[in-house]
């Protein structure tokens, strides 16, 4: 038969001062005692709980009780998507591949508009130490590589679908770009 102690503790709350309580363990503290010990604790309301004997050394701590709050579903709201703009940009050695661009022409004008056919980050060079692809003024043939659009760690070389003259860029560089979005303004020739 197991020896049965009465022991007075000591029981801490941070910020609360302590509190004593008498405990009768057995020199072999069983199972359910414990388990009723930590019943007792939590129905308490205590967050922390050391107690020490001879025999037994026992440390207890739980989470101080969390709020639930609900809350209603708010209307959608789309945010502007922001990136972190890289440092240098340097394509894969394995040829990147080549993507046709969207062109449609622009109502009332003779220029034709090169559109983005994917959502990316939007390069105007394979890298900064390269002059651009295509500005203002240059001259490009249906096939050339006019950008390169980055999408999920992959640089896809964009194609001109149109042969004639950049009026004007559209998009900044190492910018992000969504699908079917303008990047350049084109005179047919």
């Amino acid at each position: 038969m197991a020896k049965s102690l009465k022991k007075e503790s000591t029981v801490k709350q941070p910020g609360q001062g302590s509190k004593k309580t008498t405990v009768q363990t057995t020199s072999a503290m069983k199972t359910s005692e414990i388990r009723d010990l930590i019943d007792f604790i939590a129905q308490s309301g205590l967050n922390q709980v050391d107690i020490e004997t001879k025999e037994l050394k026992l440390h207890v701590k739980r989470e101080p009780d969390q709020k639930v709050i609900k809350s209603t579903p708010a209307p959608m709201v789309t945010a502007p998507v922001v990136q972190a703009q890289p440092v240098a940009v340097t394509p894969p050695t394995p040829a990147p591949a080549q993507t046709p661009a969207s062109v449609s022409p622009t109502a009332g004008s003779k220029t034709i508009e090169i559109k983005s056919p994917m959502i990316g980050t939007f390069y105007r060079s394979s890298n900064p130490d390269t002059p651009p692809f295509a500005s203002v003024g240059d001259k490009i043939t249906k096939g050339q590589t006019v950008c390169i659009i980055e999408a999920m760690k992959l640089f896809n070389e964009i194609e001109s679908e149109v042969s004639g003259t950049v009026v004007k860029v559209m998009v900044e560089n190492s910018t992000p770009v969504e699908y079917e979005q303008v990047l350049f303004l084109v005179e047919p020739d």
